[in-house]
C-alpha cells in the first residue's frame, strides 16, 4: 500500500482481562470434519480413558500434552480418516511446534468429462518428498532458554501496511528480539488514515496461541511492566536494508541493555533475507505456526473455503485492481481514458505514492512486468493455463477500480466468480465492516484452501501464499509470467492455440514444486521455505503434519 500519514496508538500497555485459568478448564477441541457428509458410524475413546489421560496429562505433562491427548473421534471412511489422521498428526506430533493453519484436501479435478488440458490444470506438483522440519540446533536452544525467561529487556515494535505487510514485520519482530536477547511485548499494529481500521493485534490473530508456540524460544508479553513505563519513547524508524544480526546487535543492544526499552517502527524488509539457519527456521516457526489468525476470523474463513471446496475443484485469484494499486504502480487501468486521467490527477498530487523505477513510461513499465495483470489479461491467461469455462473462482482483493466494469471480460469468460461478500451468508461479514486486515485474513484462509492459486501482480499476499502453500503440501501456485506473455498477448499474428502452447511451457515447470532459496538475497525463507525449513522425508526427521 501507498505510505500514508498515520496515527500511532498506544496500546504497549492493555491488560488481558483472561485468566490463565480458563486456559486449564477450556473443554478440549473435538476434531470433526464438516467438510464430509455420510451417515458412517464414529469411533471415540470412552469417557473414563479420558478421565485418566487428563489426569495423567495434568500431573506429569502439562497443558500443551494435555490438549493433544484430548483429540477425539476418527471417523471410519476413508476420505474422512486421512484428513482427520493429519490433524491427530499436528497435534500428537508437534508439541513442541503447534499446529499450522492447514488447508481443505486437494483435489486433481473432476472426474467427468473434461481435457486433458482441464486435468493437466488441476493436477497437483510433485512434493518430491518435502516436509515441515524445525529442529533447532543445541546452541540455538540452550541461548532461547535463557532469552524467554528476560524480565529485564523489552523490545516494542510497531508495524504497519495491510495485513501480509504486517506479518512480515511481526515475523521480524520476533528474531530481533531473539538476536538481542529481549522480550516482545505484543506488536501494535498502526493505525492507517485511508483503510480507517483500528485494529489491534488480538483482534486479527490469536494471541495466547501466538505466546504459546513461542514461549520456548522468546518471552512475549501482552504489556510493559510498570517499571518499563516512561513518559516519552524514542521511536527507532532509521533502519537501512538488509541488516544482519551483528548490524542489529552493535546498533541496538547497549541502548537496550541500559535503557530496559526500544521502540522499532519501519521494519518492513529492513531484516537481511540470508540469516543464520537457526533463525531462518524460527521466521517459519512464527509465519506458519504462531500466526493463527483469531478464533473468530479463522472459523468464518473456514466455512467460506467449506462452501467453495464442496462444489468441487477452485481457484483462488489475488487481483490488485484497487485504485491504490494503480496510482502506486504508475500503470494504466485498461478501463478507458477517463479512468486513466483520475488515476494520473491523484498520482500528479500525491507524487510520493508512485513507487520504483520512476524513469519508465507506461508502456516499458508494463512489459517489465510492473503492471498487475487486469481482468481480460487474466481470463486470457487462465484459458490458456486450460482452466475449464465452468470452473468456480474466488476472487480476493479489494474493491477494483472501476466496480463491476472492472471486472465484465473476466466474468465473460468465467461466470462462476464469487468473492467473500457474495459468498457469506447475511450477516456474516458485519462484524468486520471496516476492519480490512480481517478481512484480508478471510481471503487468506479460503485463498490457502483453493486448488489452484494465481496472483495478477506479485507482492506480500503473493509471497505469503506461495511458501504458506509449499509449507502445507506444495499446493499448485501459479506466479503468472507477465514479461513473456504480454507480448504475446499482444500480438494478433499469435493464435489461441500457440498461446496456450507457450503458457503451458512458461509456467509448466514451478507451478508450486519444491523450488530451493539458495540463499538469494531476494528470496525470504518464508516465501521459499525449502530447505531451510523443509526437509526431504528420510533424510531428515519432519514436525509430523503430514
Amino acid at each position: 500500500m501507498a505510505k500514508t500519514m498515520r496515527t500511532i496508538k498506544n496500546p504497549f500497555f492493555t491488560p488481558h482481562p483472561q485468566s490463565p485459568f480458563l486456559l486449564f478448564f477450556s473443554p478440549p477441541k473435538r476434531i470433526t470434519s464438516p467438510r464430509y457428509h455420510n451417515n458412517h458410524q464414529t469411533r471415540c475413546l470412552p469417557q473414563q480413558v479420558f478421565l485418566l489421560l487428563i489426569s495423567l496429562s495434568l500431573l506429569f505433562s502439562g497443558l500443551s500434552l494435555l490438549t493433544s491427548s484430548l483429540t477425539t473421534c476418527v471417523s471410519t471412511t476413508s476420505s474422512s480418516s486421512l484428513t482427520l489422521s493429519r490433524h491427530l498428526l499436528t497435534s500428537l506430533a508437534s508439541v513442541s511446534v503447534p499446529s499450522t493453519l492447514l488447508p481443505l484436501p486437494a483435489r486433481e479435478g473432476s472426474s467427468g468429462n473434461v481435457t486433458e488440458e482441464e486435468r493437466e490444470f488441476w493436477k497437483q506438483p510433485d512434493g518430491e518428498g518435502y516436509k515441515p522440519c524445525l529442529e533447532f540446533s543445541l546452541a540455538y536452544r540452550k541461548k532461547a532458554a535463557r532469552v524467554s525467561k528476560e524480565k529485564k529487556r523489552f523490545l516494542v515494535v510497531v508495524v504497519s501496511g495491510g495485513l501480509n505487510q504486517q506479518r512480515n514485520q511481526i515475523v521480524d519482530a520476533v528474531v530481533i528480539a531473539a538476536i538481542l536477547e529481549a522480550a516482545l511485548v505484543v506488536p501494535v499494529l498502526q493505525v492507517n488514515r485511508v483503510w480507517g481500521d483500528e485494529s489491534e493485534f488480538s483482534d486479527v490473530f490469536d494471541v495466547e496461541h501466538f505466546k504459546k508456540t513461542l514461549k520456548s524460544d522468546v518471552r512475549v508479553v501482552s504489556s510493559l511492566p510498570s517499571t518499563h513505563l516512561m513518559s516519552r519513547q524514542t521511536i527507532e524508524n532509521q533502519i537501512p536494508w538488509d541488516v544482519s544480526p551483528v548490524w542489529i546487535r552493535a546498533k541496538f543492544f547497549k541502548q537496550l541493555n541500559e535503557e530496559g526499552l526500544l521502540v522499532l517502527k519501519g521494519l518492513d524488509s529492513r531484516l537481511a533475507k540470508n540469516l543464520p539457519p537457526d533463525l531462518q527456521k524460527l521466521r517459519c516457526k512464527v509465519a506458519f505456526h504462531a500466526l493463527r489468525f483469531k478464533a473468530d476470523v479463522e472459523s468464518l474463513g473456514n466455512r467460506l473455503a467449506r462452501r467453495m471446496w464442496i462444489e468441487g475443484p477452485y481457484i483462488a485469484l489475488h487481483l490488485r485492481l484497487e485504485k491504490d494499486v494503480w496510482v502506486r504502480t504508475g500503470c494504466l487501468t485498461g478501463l478507458g481514458s477517463e479512468f486513466d486521467r483520475i488515476i494520473a490527477e491523484t498520482r500528479r498530487s500525491q507524487p510520493r505514492y508512485l513507487t520504483g523505477r520512476l524513469n519508465l513510461t507506461y508502456t516499458e513499465r508494463r512489459l517489465a512486468g510492473l503492471c498487475p495483470l487486469n481482468a481480460y489479461e487474466i481470463a486470457r491467461l487462465l484459458k490458456a493455463l486450460g482452466a475449464p469455462r465452468n470452473a468456480s473462482i474466488y476472487v480476493a482483493g479489494g474493491e477494483p477500480f472501476g466496480g463491476s466494469r472492472a471486472m465484465e471480460p473476466l466474468v465473460k469468460e468465467f461466470a462462476n466468480l464469487v468473492t467473500k461478500e457474495t459468498l457469506a451468508h447475511r450477516g456474516e461479514l458485519v462484524p468486520y465492516a471496516n476492519r480490512s486486515s480481517a478481512l484480508a485474513a478471510i481471503d487468506y484462509i479460503v485463498s490457502l484452501s483453493s486448488d489452484v492459486f494465481l496472483p495478477s501482480h506479485g507482492g506480500n499476499m503473493a509471497k505469503a501464499m506461495q511458501g504458506n502453500r509449499a509449507y502445507v503440501g506444495h499446493r499448485k501456485f501459479i506466479m503468472p509470467n507477465k514479461r513473456a506473455m504480454l507480448p504475446l498477448m499482444e500480438n494478433p499474428l499469435v493464435s489461441d492455440a500457440e498461446l496456450s502452447r507457450v503458457a503451458r511451457k512458461l509456467h509448466g515447470k514451478s507451478q508450486g514444486r519444491p523450488e530451493l532459496r539458495r540463499g538469494r538475497r531476494d528470496r525470504d525463507v518464508v516465501a521459499y521455505p525449502v530447505p531451510e525449513c523443509m526437509c526431504r522425508h528420510g533424510k531428515h526427521r519432519s514436525i509430523g503434519f503430514f
